[in-house]
């Protein structure tokens, strides 16, 4: 596939969004923008979100994983699962009850408007590396393959990707994306389904033949359970993985925002609880598939492709799918899944960057109606500049594979808001608002401590995915300190 056909592809796949997007934000209220009138079928919100959820991230790295880690994400994602279930039964009601517009608004009523302004920066902060990080994954795909050919620099790739995203969501926001989101989650399902189905015919395999092959077996290593000194033991990724959910679907503005749509809180649990069982599933078929293209490369000597010089797994999808002889079919495939995993995702993150600042920092809705509007729209072209920055930053600095960097950066980022969150609802203890900032950065701190101590140091043991749960931990007891004698009684 050259790049002017792939860039064909690219512009009128964005046209049916911008098409989309015209139809969904004719009204361009606030009210629109930030909760989509609170009239979204539960069943639209729940397809979209797998793509949400998914993102470029696990269409690219995922698959690219397999090599290194065999099945072993499947023990977090499992653990996934049963956090989407605390989501759904415990903080749905919650901001439901409280007809919340920000997930952070909790926080200044239960605490003050310190430990609400500490919530909103962390999720900023996480929210921002984020979508840096799958967006960053996409941009270096389409560099890679698209304009190195046509002499395009990396920068002016960022530039138009957030450029395109802010074009077809700044009228309808959270209302444009919800409709955005179920087409891109189908062309990324359809996309990896197909791709499997494509190489196996390559290879001569039928589906059940694959399944039964060897070379699989070399590939389904599912549990850890040998030593619990293991960085991926089963006990720490499942649990890791149930309090990633919690925090990054729970705790997060991109993906509650989209739940406070729908109409009742009855429809966003069917919505929360539908939506967790597609995306294990979901999930898995990418497993699959990385080990299908792993099988497929050492056929055929196909090799890592190399990015600065460095092996980079997470190119071997799009190098198999592009460069491969394995016929268009399979190239418009993977380009289809690649795009709309990559902006269902950022789409979403942009918008709720936008609501976040506007609600929780800049107080829009204490505004003149009339400056609502203009203020939403400076911050959303704001958020967007943001972005860019922090995309092309990661070019220079990020050197792991994506999904391993995304999930121990949530370990640092997301705890404070875990632990925050915990103290609220299962204690009635007011706290000294003003000292909550101080416990945050002090437990970010620790944990970076902790993350970097060299395994030798701890009798082998190897830290993984339970610096989540202990970073809120550490949070939740620097609370504990500052409370106050008089007890909460209002929102619980």
């Amino acid at each position: 596939m050259t790049a002017t056909q792939i860039l064909l592809l690219i512009g009128a796949y964005f046209l049916v969004l911008i098409l989309i997007s015209y139809v969904t934000g004719k009204n361009d209220s606030n009210a629109d923008f930030f909760k989509a009138g609170k009239q979204s079928p539960w069943f639209v919100v729940a397809f979209g979100m797998v793509g949400a959820s998914l993102s470029g991230v696990t269409f690219i790295s995922v698959p690219g994983w397999v090599e290194d880690s065999q099945f072993n994400y499947m023990q977090v994602v499992l653990g996934y699962l049963v956090g989407y279930f605390v989501v759904a039964f415990v903080l749905l009601p919650l901001y439901y009850r409280l007809n919340l517009t920000s997930i952070y608004e909790y926080l200044l009523e239960r605490f003050g408007t310190v430990s609400h302004k500490t919530g909103a920066f962390f999720f900023f902060v996480s929210r921002v590396l984020g979508a840096a990080f799958r967006l960053y994954l996409v941009a270096i795909v389409l560099q890679q393959f698209v304009f190195d050919d046509l002499g395009v620099r990396f920068e002016f790739t960022v530039v138009i990707s957030i450029l395109l995203i802010w074009i077809y969501t700044n009228k309808g926001g959270i209302k444009t994306i919800v409709w955005t989101d179920t087409l891109q989650t189908l062309f990324m399902i359809v996309a990896v389904l197909l791709s499997i189905v494509f190489i196996n015919q390559e290879l001569g395999w039928s589906f059940g033949e694959f399944l039964a092959s060897d070379e699989l077996k070399g590939y389904n290593d599912f549990l850890v359970t040998d030593s619990f000194l293991d960085r991926n033991y089963f006990i720490k990724s499942f649990v890791g993985g149930m309090f990633v959910t919690i925090c990054m679907t729970g705790l997060d503005q991109d993906m509650m925002q989209k739940n406070l749509t729908c109409k009742s809180l009855k429809d966003a649990q069917k919505n929360m609880v539908s939506f967790s069982f597609v995306l294990v599933g979901v999930t898995f078929l990418f497993m699959l598939l990385g080990a299908l293209l792993f099988i497929y490369d050492k056929r055929n000597g196909i090799g890592i492709p190399l990015m600065d010089g460095t092996p980079k797994t997470d190119l071997l999808f799009p190098e198999i799918a592009l460069n491969s002889g394995l016929g268009l079919a399979l190239s418009i495939t993977f380009m289809l899944g690649l795009i709309a995993a990559a902006y269902s995702s950022a789409d979403s993150a942009l918008t709720s960057l936008t609501t976040s600042f506007c609600v929780d920092f800049l107080n829009v809705e204490k505004k003149e109606d009339a400056e609502q509007k203009k203020i939403r729209k400076r911050t959303h072209v704001g958020m967007s500049l943001m972005l860019i920055l922090v995309i092309i930053a990661f070019k220079y600095i990020l050197s792991s594979n994506v999904i391993d960097s995304l999930l121990t950066v949530a370990g640092y980022t997301y705890g404070p808001l875990l632990g925050l969150f915990a103290f609220g609802i299962l204690t009635k203890h007011k706290i000294h608002d003003g000292y909550v900032w101080v416990v945050a950065l002090l437990s970010v701190c620790i944990i970076v401590l902790v993350a970097n101590i060299p395994s030798s140091y701890l009798g082998g043991y190897q830290v993984g995915y339970e610096l989540l749960p202990l970073n809120g931990l550490l949070t939740f007891f620097g609370l504990w300190l500052i409370k106050k004698k008089e007890k909460f009684n209002t929102v619980q």
